[in-house]
């Protein structure tokens, strides 16, 4: 028998050297690498990510963009229907002073921009100059560009989105798989904390806090920083990490006593050390997919606040706004259409990718999928 045995493994040096190039030439696959190539296997996943990468870049890009200013009003003309017409020739024609435009007429043709969407604007006026686009897709009652409004307003519809998705990951990530660490007493007590949280109503605690940070507006922005704007971007994002917790914590419970963990033990690793350096990498994974499936209903819940009053303040403008002047094209006299079909294309279509996107992830980054197209 073990003469058998050696000579199974008695390798001529020709077989030595061809076993040694295979094992060369054959390289380790990470997990990410795999997911990422399953992700573009699946070919409405990988176009809902280049699309939403395109949306994103437009959102961001809009002061660069050739477009009208989204505050623009002509009452003259009022609600026009969507003209395929190339442009106009003309730019901030109701504040240009002659043949130059300076930075005060800037400024007046929108709001207070940020240092970033002030050298956006700037670098525009240097390659367009004066031209601007046609109402490609119609004005609204008070004759402002549609399409304007709402690449400018997908743009609070991305960052309200992302605070939220921030906030859920610190938050329900650290608490979650602290919970699920802890176990015992400390995730009971925990959890308990979740549950009274969940009973409460979210809409009532968005218009408590809005209405109770409204009184001490003056002192936020003074002393903090903080407008409206951004106070409402961290209610809102500090109301979902709720589910988010739930999610780690299940996982976490399920890795808890695996081997890896109880070997770092043993070696004498420290809560946090386990924690931030075995237990989050390894629900990385199921974190993503829940994260794209966070932000369309964030997108949703913000336009719903802005359609009550609660959300963005005029001038500047959101999806939710939009919505609300949407509303007045609804009459029984005469429909403007557009101003209904664009916004719910545009927020229809987002929202769709978004959801294809995550249904992708979660395929992708399933560890049972692994090696498999």
């Amino acid at each position: 028998m073990k003469e058998n045995a050696d000579k199974r493994w008695d390798l001529g040096g020709g077989d030595m050297e061809r076993l040694l190039a295979e094992a060369k030439a054959s390289k380790g696959e990470s997990l990410w690498n795999d997911s990422l190539r399953r992700l573009k296997v699946n070919k409405p996943a990988w176009w809902s990510l280049r699309f939403l990468g395109l949306f994103a870049l437009m959102s961001l890009l809009a002061p660069l963009l050739p477009l009208r200013s989204p505050v623009a009003v002509n009452t003259a003309s009022g609600a026009q229907a969507p003209a395929l017409v190339w442009g106009d020739g003309e730019y901030m024609a109701d504040v240009a002073i002659g043949d130059g435009i300076t930075e005060r007429n800037i400024q007046d043709s929108y709001w207070d921009l940020s240092a970033l969407d002030q050298t956006l604007v700037h670098a525009r006026v240097g390659i367009f100059g004066r031209w601007q686009t046609g109402h490609w897709l119609g004005t609204d009652h008070l004759g402002r560009d549609l399409l304007s409004r709402l690449v400018w307003g997908s743009r609070t519809s991305i960052l309200v989105a992302l605070a939220a998705t921030f906030c859920s990951l610190l938050i329900g990530v650290v608490y979650g798989a602290f919970s699920g660490l802890a176990g015992g007493r400390v995730d009971n007590l925990m959890m308990r904390v979740v549950d009274v949280l969940y009973s409460i109503p979210f809409i009532f605690v968005v218009i408590f806090l809005i209405t109770l940070i409204g009184d001490y507006r003056m002192l936020l922005e003074e002393k903090l920083g903080l407008d409206r704007e951004k106070v409402f971007y961290l209610v809102i994002g500090a109301i979902y990490w709720l589910t988010m917790a739930r999610v780690v914590r299940g996982q976490v419970l399920s890795l808890k006593n695996s081997e890896f963990i109880e070997a770092s033990r043993v070696l004498g690793a420290s809560t946090a050390r386990i924690l931030f350096q075995h237990i989050v990498p390894n629900v990385l994974s199921i974190v993503v997919v829940y994260l794209t499936l966070t932000i369309p209903s964030v997108m949703l819940f913000e336009a719903f606040l802005s359609f009550l009053g609660l959300g963005i303040e005029p001038p500047k403008v959101s999806w939710g706004t939009i919505a609300v002047e949407a509303t007045s094209a609804i009459n029984p006299l005469r429909l403007f259409w557009w101003m209904v079909v664009f916004l719910a294309m545009a927020m229809g279509s987002a929202l769709l990718a978004l959801n294809i996107l995550g249904d992708g992830l979660r395929d992708a980054l399933d560890p049972r999928m692994r090696g498999k197209d």
